[in-house]
């Protein structure tokens, strides 16, 4: 069932209300609709999914700024962003960011979630995390059972477009260390190669599309979309439903929960509606007017972000993406894509990967390369340059520096302020010279040195720590990475905002289930482990046992 929140009547009731239509709150719509014992609504802010470019890879770049279909966040500027706001860009449609984003299938690292379950988050362990990541995917290729899923509704590929370029970084990664891996998601991430994406016949697979529709069928499903929430209501210390409406100058409507209400808004917007519902802590809500009505100190605070310095070299003797994408050759690669054939219409933004260290005496990996046969001019999203060229990309996976997100008014249409604090950390400078001096030794790499003609940014004389640190303060920008903002901990830690059962502390009847609940980044990009916390929450809502742990003895630790 489907509606609008210009048709839909007030205070319609249902078991459970999900409040976000995005990579969390599609999977939650899908399993907790599934046995039809129980009615679902799902509330969305933004428009359906019907916008072409969401579904060609290739439209990303007609999305980025879109504000139909996105939440046009801009981060507070600080010293270490040269005084720049920063555009971090979140999904407002269904399937929310995986709608809009760059495709990357990367799980994380086993210790981030022992790490988790370390801090007392009993149930979040790596072995027991598994298999909710298993259930989730349809691994098409090669896929150690071990590791991978088969049959879930997410498909996901391989890339198989290829260029000389990527092969070349494969190449020039190894010159430098790092081997090659047949599967980061398996037994071991480090390493290079191309990434595995959420694209299946050259077509975009968001969580909408592999999760929701198949569900849209399902009488006891109704999706809202234009249904901006403005307030949880409560009665008393429970949960009971929610206030939304199409825009600020548009009715107001409800509709009750009988057993929950869960968030699903993402690391900017689920705080900010707890807040807007007098939920946090009371010394930020008053300034605004708002009567505390729960106070729980930890809303807003430990936003982390993944912090992306991007490189750029001009080449020379091959085609890049930079000329593929005009004229004539554009033509060839729209009839390629028409016909089902690898194009440039059906690549992820970052083509191929590596995950490797900034120090040799690590553990572990601590930084993830992004790397594309292209560049793009700077200060203009989405433009590329009119010369060949090529770009690797790189954030620290774990970053120390930590920020918040507050409310800029009272009222709901305005959007949160946001402040990730970049580099904020000595530790995060440093590592990110390192990183750095990394980049330029892959690109400067055998490999790659036949290709490459000139350095564009930064520059080739740029060479002391002072000079490459200030590289990254004028040009560094967001992987779009938002978490950690509702954290979830042992109810007895005052920063604690969800229990391990995602449950709000000191109030029934209203979870959390997305980003915001991480209480550390993952090492890589946040949407499968999204995705996972959402499998795992609806077994939580609906009393399901959990999946029987994977036994780590089973589980070795490289390929």
């Amino acid at each position: 069932m489907n509606a609008s929140a210009s048709t839909t009547s007030d205070a319609r009731v249902f078991d459970y209300v999900i409040v976000g239509g995005g990579a969390a709150g599609c999977v939650l719509a899908n399993r907790l609709s599934a046995d039809g014992r129980y009615t679902v609504c799902l509330l969305e802010a933004g428009p359906p999914d019907y916008n072409p470019f969401i579904h060609i890879p290739a439209g990303f770049i007609k999305l980025a700024y879109d504000p139909r279909n996105t939440w046009q966040i801009k981060t507070e500027p600080t010293e270490w962003t040269a005084g720049r706001g920063i555009p971090t860009t979140q999904g407002r449609t269904l399937g929310g960011s995986s709608a809009i984003n760059g495709f990357n299938y990367t799980r994380g690292q086993r210790e981030d979630y022992d790490g988790w379950a370390a801090l007392g988050n009993t149930g979040w362990s790596y072995a027991q995390l598994l298999p909710y990541f298993k259930r989730s995917e349809r691994r098409i290729g090669v896929a150690d059972p071990r590791y991978r899923g088969t049959d879930g509704p997410l498909p996901i590929t391989d890339c198989d477009w290829r260029h000389p370029l990527c092969d070349a970084f494969i190449e020039s990664a190894r010159e430098v260390g790092v081997p090659d891996n047949p599967d980061y998601n398996g037994a071991c991430q480090e390493g290079a190669g191309y990434y595995q994406r959420w694209i299946y016949r050259g077509r975009r697979y968001s969580t909408a599309r592999a999760f929701l529709r198949p569900a849209r069928k399902r009488p006891n499903l109704t999706v809202v979309t234009h249904a901006q929430a403005t307030r949880i209501l409560l009665d008393g210390k429970r949960a009971i439903g929610v206030a939304y409406s199409a825009g600020a100058h548009a009715p107001m409507h409800k509709v009750h929960a009988r057993r929950e209400v869960v968030l699903s808004a993402g690391a900017a917007n689920t705080p900010k509606l707890l807040m807007l519902s007098g939920i946090g802590r009371p010394d930020r809500l008053s300034p605004h007017g708002i009567a505390v009505q729960h106070a729980l100190p930890g809303v807003g605070d430990n936003l982390q972000d993944h912090h992306m310095v991007r490189s750029s070299a001009r080449v020379h003797g091959v085609v890049t993406l930079n000329e593929m994408a005009r004229g004539w050759r554009l033509v060839g690669q729209v009839v390629r894509w028409l016909m089902r054939r690898p194009s440039i219409l059906s690549i992820s933004p970052s083509v191929a990967y590596a995950f490797w260290k900034t120090d040799a005496s690590l553990a572990r990996a601590d930084v993830q390369f992004h790397f594309s046969p292209g560049s793009y001019k700077e200060g203009v999203a989405g433009l590329l340059d009119d010369f060949p060229g090529m770009t690797l990309g790189f954030y620290l996976m774990r970053p120390q520096s930590r920020g918040h997100v507050r409310l800029a008014s009272s009222n709901p249409f305005d959007l949160p302020i946001v402040q990730p604090n970049y580099l904020s950390e000595a530790s995060d400078r440093e590592a990110t010279v390192a990183a750095l001096r990394l980049t330029r030794r892959i690109l400067h790499g055998q490999a790659l040195s036949r290709f490459r003609d000139v350095d564009m940014f930064p520059p080739a004389d740029a060479t002391s720590d002072a000079q490459l640190l200030e590289f990254a303060r004028q040009r560094g920008g967001t992987a779009w990475h938002l978490i950690g903002t509702c954290r979830m901990g042992p109810a007895h830690q005052p920063d604690s905002v969800v229990d391990p059962e995602l449950r709000v502390i000191g109030l029934e009847g209203l979870r959390i289930a997305d980003a915001s609940i991480m209480p550390t980044m993952p090492s890589g990009n946040t949407q499968v482990p999204t995705m996972m916390i959402a499998e795992k929450a609806a077994d939580l809502i609906l009393g399901h046992a959990a999946p029987a742990a994977e036994d780590p003895a089973t589980l070795p630790t490289h390929p």
